[in-house]
């Protein structure tokens, strides 16, 4: 409960508890976000915050008349290291490849974890040109390839063993111009983008067809 302050007049000049109260709600309102938002194992935007932030890219593309790119990744070697080490070195490696794909994007992207060993980033404010859009998609994703298949040390506590373990991603782009297409339609043909890298051989970047070109 709040008591007044007052001046040598004895005029009320405010309130004492309700500083520490407001910051404690604020506190709570941050923890309730975050775990509505955010992947409460590797701390990254969720499939919720991902679709939320797709949402505002394409329609500020639309404005903007910037492209905007969605990069689908699938992990290539990570059931092996599950049912080797059980799932808590594989978690081990979910972190790890959360903080490098952080590593890999600007401030303004958007990294997220859609689920299992699943990961999307999404690119903003791209070239208005759509090859030039394509073209910097691509370096970005050749960034991630790149780090993702760097060797991983995984220990779960200082007195475990450490484990070694080589993981590739395979990687989907599209490119959107926030035109006529839905979300669905956006992460469908990254995700069949996806697929094709893991049918071509897996640790590769393919492009979705259909990316919509800037007229």
């Amino acid at each position: 409960m709040s008591k007044p302050d007052r001046n040598a007049q004895g005029d009320i000049i405010g309130y004492h508890g309700i500083t520490r109260e407001t910051t404690e709600r604020k506190r709570l309102e941050e923890q309730v976000r975050q775990l509505a938002f955010h992947d409460p194992l590797t701390h990254l935007a969720n499939r919720r915050l991902m679709l939320e932030h797709l949402d505002q890219a394409m329609s500020a593309s639309k404005r903007s008349h910037r492209h905007g790119a969605l990069l689908f990744l699938d992990l290539d070697n990570f059931k092996p290291l599950n049912d080797a080490h059980g799932h808590g070195v594989g978690d081990l490696l979910l972190i790890e490849v959360g903080e490098r794909l952080k590593t890999c994007v600007r401030e303004a992207d958007t990294v997220a974890r859609f689920g299992g060993d699943e990961f999307v980033v999404l690119l903003c404010e791209l070239a208005t040109q759509h090859d030039e859009a394509t073209a910097q998609a691509a370096a970005v994703a050749e960034k991630v390839r790149t780090r993702l298949a760097e060797p991983y040390v995984l220990q779960a506590a200082p007195s475990a063993p450490a484990i070694g373990h080589q993981c590739t991603a395979s990687i989907g782009v599209a490119v959107f111009h926030g035109r006529d297409e839905s979300q669905n339609a956006v992460i469908d043909r990254a995700d069949a983008a996806m697929y094709q890298a893991k049918e071509d051989g897996r640790n590769r970047i393919r492009f979705a067809p259909g990316s919509a070109e800037a007229g």
